[in-house]
């Protein structure tokens, strides 16, 4: 019963952490979008924008990945061994905490008021965490190295028509 109740908390709170890793990212496009914008507007925006980032990133998102971490864990050890699967799943998670602390680095960088990416960069950024997600759900459910193939292949379709779908939206915007 355990460890189900810990299994419980673990996606509770991954389901908070890519909430705020998918948000945190649209607020970066936003404020990268002011650079364009002219005194007082810019100020303004970028001002709301560095508040509603903070609270984000310091109230829901870490503690979230934090939490996450602690209750996988937790988990792990209950579980008692490592299966295949889960090697696989746990290399996806590393990368998840690298694109967590590339956030970081992203979100200083905002609240000192620079924006070293545009917003279409952003935009493509905000891709990779729904990447990320898609192929730690699939190895998860399916738990079969048949069946992660199959689910990688789709992943990177997915992504190539994540990028295309940008693109057209770049398009669209434009005209």
């Amino acid at each position: 019963m355990y460890f189900q109740y810990l299994k419980a908390i673990h996606i509770i709170f991954v389901t908070t952490w890519f909430a705020g890793l998918f948000y945190i990212v649209r607020l970066f496009v936003y404020f990268a979008e002011t650079d364009s914008l002219a005194s007082p507007e810019k100020e303004i925006l970028q001002k709301q924008y560095r508040l509603m980032q903070q609270r984000l990133w310091y109230i829901i998102t870490w503690p979230s990945a934090l939490i996450t971490a602690l209750m996988g864990t937790l988990l792990v050890i209950e579980y008692g061994m490592i299966p295949g699967w889960l090697w696989i799943k746990l290399s996806f998670v590393l990368a998840l905490f690298i694109y967590h602390f590339i956030c970081h680095k992203i979100f200083k960088d905002q609240q000192r008021g620079l924006s070293p990416y545009t917003s279409q960069q952003m935009r493509l950024w905000n891709e990779v965490a729904t990447v990320l997600l898609v192929g730690i759900i699939f190895i998860v459910v399916l738990k079969n190295a048949l069946s992660m193939v199959w689910g990688l292949v789709g992943l990177v379709i997915l992504s190539f028509l994540m990028m295309l779908g940008i693109k057209i939206y770049k398009i669209l915007r434009e005209k």
